[in-house]
């Protein structure tokens, strides 16, 4: 059965060298119900030794070469995201749901007067501790162009544009990225292999569940078998702007026991009160399921702007309360447990 096209891709820049440098149209395709996922070999060396953390600093930085940028949303996605592998030979390690830092070419006039280089820019590592090569020499970040719109100039002000994102997000193939960590401890994955994992998500805030999913449904460790469930929330603004939803549907078509996936789309979807589908909407809709996951080991992240939090707070505290929950009691248990994780910017 021929495979569903589902939106285009385009401005894909490719490793310097081959053909098609400048912008260019791939139509990426959904999975069809019998395509499958082969796992892919990969180094076992990366499953041993501790956690990596802070091997590079902003005194100690790691330089890596851009191997490509790629548009990943349709023609109507509200802005701009690229999928932008990094090749770092394997030499800065790091684990699912770490955050790598990158300093930005150039300077600024800090507050005193002085010129000095641009700070560190935080961003989710979007592949597993292998990369998207399964090799371990490469990186993936997952990164939306910050730009601002002038009303009164009535286009974007580039005097206010976001310096690091349209700096990758502007990056060809060979380009020098100044980079720093690993960081990051609170969105690491459970040790037991047979954990649910609840991932909610906004926007960019999808890079570290790509991480997830890609350890656990595209590679082969034979020391490490993801025997568990991944459930996905996704909550963006349309269709269009969905992030990686081909590979996920591939996942749900091998893995249909394991993985699943509930999209948010704000400007397409209604809520049970009529008005627009956000993140925390869709959640509520599974309410009664999650905190049942939840009281059996469950773990929930959350992860995107901070700005999506208050409402899912609220809206998890109004269910507990209706099942005769101290919401306070509930979510302090879990994190001492282990189980709540929520990462946000």
């Amino acid at each position: 059965m021929a495979a569903q096209m589902t939106r285009t891709n385009v401005a894909a820049r490719t490793v310097a060298g081959k053909p098609a440098a400048v912008a260019r149209t791939r139509l990426v395709a959904r999975a069809a119900a019998t395509q499958t996922i082969k796992r892919a070999e990969v180094p076992l060396a990366l499953e041993e030794g501790p956690m990596p953390l802070n091997t590079y600093n902003n005194k100690n930085p790691f330089k890596a070469k851009i191997v490509s940028v790629e548009r990943i949303v349709g023609p109507k996605a509200t802005g701009e995201t690229c999928n932008i592998v990094i090749e770092t030979e394997g030499k800065i390690p790091f684990w699912e749901g770490q955050s790598y830092g990158v300093i930005p070419p150039g300077t600024k006039v800090n507050s005193r007067g002085k010129e000095v280089p641009h700070g560190v820019r935080l961003y989710s590592i979007a592949s597993s501790r292998y990369g998207d090569s399964f090799d371990g020499k490469t990186t993936t970040l997952c990164v939306r162009r910050a730009t601002y719109w002038d009303p009164e100039m009535g286009k974007d002000d580039p005097a206010k544009k976001g310096i690091c994102s349209n700096f990758l997000c502007d990056a060809e193939p060979g380009t020098e990225v100044v980079m720093t960590g690993p960081t990051g401890k609170i969105l690491l994955m459970p040790e037991a292999t047979n954990s649910v994992l609840i991932c909610v998500a906004t926007g960019t805030g999808i890079a570290p569940f790509r991480s997830f999913w890609r350890r656990c449904f595209f590679e082969d460790v034979p020391n490490w078998k993801f025997n568990g469930l991944l459930w996905v929330f996704m909550g963006v603004a349309n269709s269009d702007a969905k992030l990686y939803d081909d590979e996920m549907a591939q996942i749900a078509a091998t893995f249909p026991d394991q993985f699943r996936l509930d999209y948010a789309l704000s400007r397409e979807q209604q809520n049970k009160r009529g008005g627009k589908m956000y993140i925390q909407d869709k959640v509520e809709e599974y309410a009664d399921e999650v905190f049942g996951l939840l009281n059996d080991g469950a773990h929930m992240y959350f992860c995107g702007l901070k700005g999506m939090m208050p409402g899912i707070l609220e809206m998890l505290e109004r269910v507990a309360t209706e099942k005769g929950l101290n919401f306070e009691e509930f979510v302090e248990k879990l994190k001492h447990n282990n189980q709540w994780h929520v990462e946000v910017y």
